[in-house]
């Protein structure tokens, strides 16, 4: 199975370059604290080197694999 990142905005596109905003709507990335998931290839790595001050990457082994379903403390 491919290894998985989950990518999230924590920046606002506002100030950016148009190429810079280009590359993050082309992760799937249209607002902040949104959550994409894409394979772990070189081409996606590239993007997000290209913007690493806007964007925080979790290396994951995948959505599935990491949750485990919510659970409440009280009541």
């Amino acid at each position: 199975m491919a290894k998985k990142l989950k990518v999230t905005l924590v920046k606002s596109l506002i100030g950016l370059s148009p190429v810079q905003e280009g590359t993050v709507k082309a992760l799937g990335l249209r607002h902040i604290r949104q959550t994409v998931e894409h394979d772990d290839t070189p081409t996606i790595r590239g993007m997000i080197a290209s913007v690493p001050f806007c964007v925080e990457v979790d290396e994951g082994r995948g959505a599935a694999e990491g949750q485990t379903g919510a659970s409440r403390k009280g009541t």
